[in-house]
């Protein structure tokens, strides 16, 4: 069976920091890239950040732009995002994702259950 998990997530107040992590088990993050997405009520589920299979290129939403960074560790199966500076508009819940294209385009068969992010002001 295929998971993905994220975890990190939490409340934290506006201009605060969060670093979420995704470990996958049944599937290696090797060779593909992986990407971070978020959602809110109402809306749907956006780009955040990706970073190639082979750790040398990433992309980011603007939104998130030199505030987000992308990393990962094959060794460990994993993927982190590291958000600084996080603002009101930051708040939903944020997914992994295997297998993304780095445009912001989702593999549809390989996502987490997601982590809550909360920034309150």
């Amino acid at each position: 069976q295929v998971l993905l998990v994220e975890s990190g997530g939490g409340l934290v107040q506006v201009g605060g920091s969060l670093r979420l992590s995704c470990t996958g088990s049944g599937t290696s993050f090797k060779g593909y890239n992986m990407g971070w997405y978020r959602q809110t009520p109402g809306k749907e589920r956006e780009f955040v950040a990706a970073r190639s299979w082979n750790n040398v290129h990433t992309s980011y939403a603007d939104a998130v732009k030199d505030r987000f960074i992308i990393s990962r560790d094959d060794d460990k199966n994993a993927v982190y995002l590291q958000m600084n500076n996080l603002q009101s508009e930051d708040t939903g819940v944020y997914y992994c994702n295997k297998d993304t294209r780095l445009a912001g385009t989702p593999n549809q068969n390989f996502w987490g259950q997601g982590t809550q992010v909360t920034v309150s002001s």
